[in-house]
């Protein structure tokens, strides 16, 4: 029979494992319902100036091909931005970054609405980017700070909510600020939102930044804290104990070169690559739409803002079937490799295939999102086109276009654990610059194939491009083994 000492010692020196986050889950809710409310950011300043491009052609003295460049330009800071951000992030916190991105992103909306020339909108609106793109990259990273990857799939539809708000809600804000109140009101708007989510980030919101707080059981800096936090304290009068200096992290800020070698792993490159080919396909529907609609129907700026609608409405309705497809479909996988699933745990995927977890899903949109597109085309070329089936293949589009990227984002995390901001940032790097070209092609290619054909070729891309993921699914696993035992 062991001695007492012996049990004794054997219990101290193997602590049960500490929870994923102390944060209890009406927290971590908030947290991430409140970093989705930021990323709405992004997605809303870019579709709420879609009604408004032909105003502003007007009024700016400049071509409609003029504006459609700051859309490219746009996505180009797009890309290039949260490489900044997210080693700000990954080094001093999460709320360091949302204040310097909310910061920026306020100052760039009052300068849009007061510039009188197309010269400093362009330029205006690469600051804007500069400011919002950020953001979407911090909302996936929020929810790698709060949630395993086995709860993963309802956080990250939660996180994405937002992003799915901006392009619903954004035509239709732009179309009716723009044909009431004239298009510097837009700006207006978005400087009075950027305003409200800086003071909730400065006022309210805590720090979960991994590399910062841990679990959350370790203090921030001290000026990493909200003001909430210091009228609480200043009011109770509470002298709190010293506590230890939290770790500072060794991970190097990630920059441009650092989001670079992600791109090139195998797994992570065709992943992203195919995730962007079907992100430019989407944005040279709905960067085309507006002309589209204006030159066929005759439509004014409120009602090209409500064909929008489906595109929004449908993203909206299927995120939380999404999330729990997702969780379910990991679960799913697990049972079947004998893989034990421990609430509140990280979940190891050595020997898990994740990939085919979240891509079976991807793959599945995709291809819905595919069959929608060719019908979309050819009924635009028609002298008049049906609204309603129009209106339909594009909520279709909208609807599973948003469904194969939710899976998409949590496999992103799922590879990268250590890098989750950097990771986000390679993603918004490829995935913008292809939108870009997308955006600054959608004129050309739309006068020179005409909408069949380039609904057609969109189509085809994407069922071509799929092997891309259908390679991560098959050799996925086999090529994080190598990564592993070359670290």
């Amino acid at each position: 029979m062991p001695k007492a000492e012996e049990v004794v010692e054997k219990v101290t020196t193997n602590p049960p494992e500490p929870p994923y986050s102390i944060f209890p889950k009406w927290q971590r809710v908030i947290y991430v319902y409140v970093a989705s409310l930021a990323a709405f950011a992004s997605p809303v300043s870019s579709t709420i100036y879609y009604p408004a491009m032909l105003t502003l052609a007007k009024d700016l003295n400049t071509s409609l091909t003029n504006i459609s460049l700051t859309i490219t330009t746009y996505m180009i800071f797009q890309g290039l931005a949260p490489t900044i951000i997210g080693g700000i992030s990954d080094r001093f916190g999460r709320r360091p970054a949302y204040i310097i991105c909310f910061t920026i992103y306020l100052a760039a909306n009052i300068g849009l609405a007061l510039q009188t020339n197309f010269v400093a909108l362009l330029i205006l609106r690469c600051v804007q980017s500069a400011g919002s793109s950020g953001t979407v990259v911090l909302s996936s990273a929020v929810v790698s700070d709060v949630a395993t990857r086995q709860e993963r799939g309802s956080y990250i539809g939660l996180s994405a909510l937002g992003s799915s708000m901006g392009p619903a809600l954004g035509p239709l804000i732009g179309g009716l600020l723009t044909h009431f109140l004239g298009w510097r009101s837009i700006f207006w708007f978005l400087a009075i939102y950027g305003g409200i989510m800086l003071f909730v980030y400065v006022a309210f919101m805590p720090e979960t930044g991994r590399n910062i707080v841990g679990n959350g059981s370790i203090p921030p800096q001290s000026w990493n804290r909200p003001v909430t936090a210091y009228l609480k304290a200043h009011r109770s009068k509470i002298i709190e104990p010293q506590q230890p200096t939290p770790p500072k992290s060794s991970k190097k800020r990630p920059s441009l070169l650092s989001s670079i070698p992600i791109l090139f792993e195998k797994e992570v490159f065709l992943t992203l690559f195919f995730g962007s080919l079907v992100y430019a396909g989407y944005i040279l529907i709905i960067t085309g739409l507006p002309n589209q609609l204006a030159t066929t129907y005759d439509y004014n700026s409120i009602q090209v803002g409500l064909c929008y609608l489906p595109i929004g409405i449908g993203p909206l309705l299927i995120r939380p079937f999404i999330g729990r497809l997702m969780d379910a479909n990991f679960r799913r996988h697990a049972r079947k490799t004998g893989v034990e699933v421990v609430k509140g745990r990280q979940q190891n995927i050595d020997d898990f295939p994740v990939e085919r977890a979240r891509l079976e899903i991807c793959v599945a949109f995709v291809y819905l999102s595919s069959a929608a597109v060719i019908p979309y085309g050819w009924v635009m070329t028609l002298a008049h086109p049906p609204l309603a089936v129009v209106l339909i293949m594009l909520f279709i589009l909208g609807t599973c276009t948003s469904a194969g990227f939710q899976p998409l984002s949590a496999l992103i995390i799922d590879i990268n654990p250590d890098d989750a901001a950097a990771a986000g940032a390679a993603f918004n790097l490829i995935r913008c610059a292809f939108g870009a070209a997308a955006a600054g092609l959608v004129n050309l290619m739309l006068d020179s194939l005409g909408r069949g054909w380039t609904a057609t070729m969109i189509s085809l891309i994407w069922v071509v491009g799929s092997v891309c993921w259908w390679a991560v699914m098959i050799y996925g696993p086999k090529w994080r083994k190598e990564k592993r035992d070359k670290k």
